[in-house]
């Protein structure tokens, strides 16, 4: 299994039209996206709370937490963000590939699109 890269847009939701372009490693099993923090201060976003994670040798470690917007083609939404410092690897998680309506196909290490189900009452015919 290969590892899959994506470049796509980052920018501040109160600020949409200002975006930077950032490198991605894909990572459907990580929730969050992580983008280094000087990318996200350039672009005005705040950290609005933050989270512990679990490293792989079983370290705690905290990391800020805030809200992006991604873009990708014409797809564009918005998503939870962390606050990459240094070591941390620039990850697109799985709330990013939702938001943006796209999975991955593990297999192929293609992006697809994502069926998009709405709940309505009474049935539409």
């Amino acid at each position: 299994m290969g590892l899959t890269v994506l470049e796509m847009e980052v920018g501040n939701p109160a600020r949409p039209e200002v975006t930077e372009r950032v490198e991605f490693l894909i990572d459907s099993g990580a929730i969050y996206s992580v983008v280094p923090t000087p990318i996200l201060r350039k672009l005005d976003i705040q950290p609005l709370t933050e989270q512990e994670f679990r490293l792989a040798n079983g370290a705690k470690i905290t990391r800020k937490k805030g809200i992006a917007l991604f873009k990708y083609q014409d797809r564009i939404g918005g998503a939870d963000v962390i606050f990459g410092e240094e070591g941390d690897s620039v990850l697109l998680g799985a709330f990013t590939l939702e938001a943006l309506g796209l999975t991955l196909d593990p297999l192929r290490r293609e992006l697809r699109p994502l069926p998009m189900i709405l709940a309505h009452w009474p049935p539409v015919p």
